[in-house]
């Protein structure tokens, strides 16, 4: 088999954000009629992560609806209230909904400096991935793609490289060590929302090695399972992409497939042992490392407290 796909990145990982289609919705409306006849739109999810619901009124009598975008935040939540014109009578609808994850057009420093997914000191090298077009990348490379695999000579522990909220969990692959396959999309996941509306995808995890579970808040360095060997490089690897959620054509189905990514691809900034700040250059090694400054950032008061808090 040629060996021209070693460095390729699986972009199948955002097909489990589509709507209607998925097998189990990640994002279900209830809609209940109050006794003043107002028609409330509520939502629940299955993870705590952002997600952006598309509505669409194909009928609505006796009532405005003042948006079509609507962010459903946390477990369960009211995304919008129809109030009748006239209020001795009621609210006639009928709809359709969909959904995708993320908050839409966040606001994102793009020089936030992220951590190596290794404890300090581990020798990684990084890998530039090729694009590989799917539902919601578009079918073309974006301008702005960005995609790291780090390798390391040993099995090792996946550390996070950002404080962040655990939105997904894929646990479902064995790791394909047969040097004869240069590509799978078969690999175990982990997708971690961080707090400015960015995204992280970590791929290639040994299946049964998670040590975080979904809705846990994680922290730089915190521990999040092992990488394993899933190409015909034959090395252990992990692979991250960041990503932001900048397009809300995701609503228009006819141009899903066709149009340009969804999702815009940030190039992060490491800081590893011979930099504070450093955007990766592919093929070259570097050493993992950390620093209080870089793990305190992002952490509330309370989670300060007990991080400086005497270990007993």
């Amino acid at each position: 088999m040629n060996r021209i796909l070693k460095f390729t990145l699986a972009i199948s990982l955002f097909l489990s954000y589509q709507t209607m289609a998925a097998q189990e919705r990640a994002v279900t409306l209830e809609v209940e009629t109050q006794s003043n006849k107002n028609v409330d739109f509520n939502f629940r999810k299955t993870d705590p992560g952002n997600y952006t619901v598309a509505i669409s009124f194909t009928n609505l009598t006796n009532s405005s609806s003042r948006g079509t975008l609507f962010n459903a935040n946390g477990y369960n939540g009211r995304l919008l209230s129809l109030v009748p014109t006239n209020k001795e009578q009621g609210i006639g609808y009928s709809y359709s909904y969909t959904w995708i994850r993320g908050k839409l057009k966040p606001k994102y420093d793009a020089n936030f400096i992220y951590l190596l997914p290794y404890k300090d000191e581990v020798k990684v090298e990084a890998i530039d991935s090729k694009f590989l077009g799917a539902t919601y990348f578009g079918d073309t490379t974006p301008e702005d793609w960005k995609a790291l695999r780090f390798y390391t000579s040993e099995q090792d522990t996946v550390t996070a490289i950002r404080k962040g909220i655990v939105v997904d969990i894929k646990d479902l692959y064995q790791s394909v060590d047969d040097s004869g396959v240069s590509y799978t999309s078969k690999t175990n996941e982990l997708t971690i929302e961080h707090e400015d509306g960015t995204i992280a995808t970590y791929r290639g995890f040994k299946k049964g090695s998670f040590t975080v579970k979904l809705g846990e808040t994680v922290f730089p360095s915190t521990s999040l399972g092992l990488n394993s060997r899933y190409d015909a490089n034959g090395k252990f690897n992990i692979s991250v992409i960041i990503t932001y959620l900048k397009s809300s054509d995701f609503a228009n189905r006819s141009t899903v497939t066709r149009s340009k990514s969804m999702y815009g691809f940030i190039n992060p900034h490491f800081m590893t042992a011979d930099s504070a700040d450093e955007l990766l250059v592919s093929q070259k090694i570097y050493m993992a490392a950390s620093s209080p400054e870089i793990i305190k950032k992002e952490m509330t008061k309370k989670e300060l407290k007990l991080y400086t808090a005497p270990k007993k």
